[in-house]
């Protein structure tokens, strides 16, 4: 009996020696082209979602805006491979990583938002789109949240703690108005409505953002909904600093390029680097003082396109200009495709639809 049980643990060891991580890792040349794989079906994405875009545009159409066409593309090609049983080595590439999207895709994203505002039109309503932006967004969060949480305790929907449904209320409170600011330019409309919609627009982005994480900082510190006006002096706080940070960190790029002497044919190069390299600055600088990178880049965008372009050369503001809005079109694009294919590939839990529509209806 003992000569048994010691050869069926030898089995067992040898078992586990073979399905172990160390021996299932590909060889590097497998791992090389996996992630040829990844990237190149990443960049085919890019390229349908931009011809596709093209053609709705040109064909005015409305319904299928531009993003949900993109999630479109995500969300076939993810089940695509999910039914083919893809590699998992490949799956790897297209896995969602909270570093790489803060840090590399929503920066320049939130910068060109700032920096692409016309600046008179978003100056005289700047009151009326702060009040929208903030108040707004905030009330709408709040009264998100708190209808979630009311669902929950009479067993309208799944209860969640009421830190989590702010959370999730800030979350749903950004709009993304690109078809309605598409239909105002095709009928000409006002250009202070569209200031205001598009102000609030870029500002309420921000605000979410910041909103969200400080919800999460406090419910990562077991705090619960005894102190909220704790939790909102801590966010008037953060986006106060990251708004001093980033109206700061442009004003001194305004200064250096001002006074530094930039502007002639053979430093253009020059220029043109340190000018791209402020705003990661002003991203890195708020998150390193434990503040919103979010709000600091957006703010500095906005001034470093009213004061620092200016002083830039001719050939320097066409490359800046170019540049911002090509990263930010790729950025954006690759966001709803990185989300369509996320949900297409993970595995869900649909015990809980009544959740979803009671939160669309709220």
């Amino acid at each position: 009996m003992m000569e048994e049980i010691v050869k069926l643990q030898h089995h067992v060891v040898m078992l586990q020696q073979q399905i172990s991580p160390e021996n299932s890792n590909p060889p590097p040349g497998k791992e090389q082209q996996a992630a040829g794989v990844g990237i190149l079906l990443q960049i085919m994405m890019l390229v349908l979602s931009f011809v596709l875009g093209h053609v709705l545009r040109r064909h005015k159409v409305y319904y299928l805006p531009e993003a949900s066409a993109s999630l479109l593309i995500g969300l076939i090609v993810g089940g695509l491979a999910n039914i083919s049983n893809t590699e998992s080595s490949i799956r790897t590439w297209f896995n969602f990583h909270e570093e790489f999207f803060f840090l590399f895709l929503l920066p320049p994203i939130i910068f060109q938002s700032g920096f692409s505002l016309a600046p008179k039109p978003f100056f005289s309503n700047f009151g009326a789109i702060v009040t929208f932006a903030i108040v707004g967004t905030f009330t709408a969060s709040v009264v998100t949240g708190v209808l979630v949480y009311l669902g929950g305790l009479t067993f309208l929907m799944y209860r969640l703690p009421f830190v989590e449904c702010l959370m999730f209320g800030a979350l749903i409170s950004a709009t993304d108005p690109v078809t309605v600011l598409s239909i105002f330019q095709e009928f000409g409309t006002d250009m202070n409505l569209y200031a205001l919609v598009f102000g609030e627009s870029v500002l309420n982005d921000a605000m979410a953002i910041s909103l969200y994480r400080t919800m999460a900082s406090v419910q990562s510190h077991d705090s619960s909904g005894k102190n909220f006006f704790m939790v909102v002096i801590r966010f008037l706080e953060t986006f106060v600093g990251s708004l001093s940070s980033g109206v700061g960190v442009g004003f001194i790029s305004a200064l250096l390029f001002k006074y530094a002497g930039l502007d002639v044919e053979n430093l253009q190069n020059l220029e043109c680097c340190l000018f791209v390299l402020f705003p990661y600055f002003s991203y890195m600088l708020a998150e390193g003082l434990g503040l919103s990178g979010i709000v600091s880049i957006l703010f500095t965008g906005m001034v470093m396109k009213h004061y620092t372009f200016s002083n830039l050369s001719e050939n320097s503001q066409r490359f800046v200009a170019a540049f911002f809005h090509l990263i930010s079109s790729l950025a954006e694009t690759f966001v709803f495709i990185y989300m369509g294919f996320d949900i297409a590939m993970e595995k869900h839990s649909w015990s809980h639809v009544g959740f979803i529509f009671f939160s669309i209806n709220d």
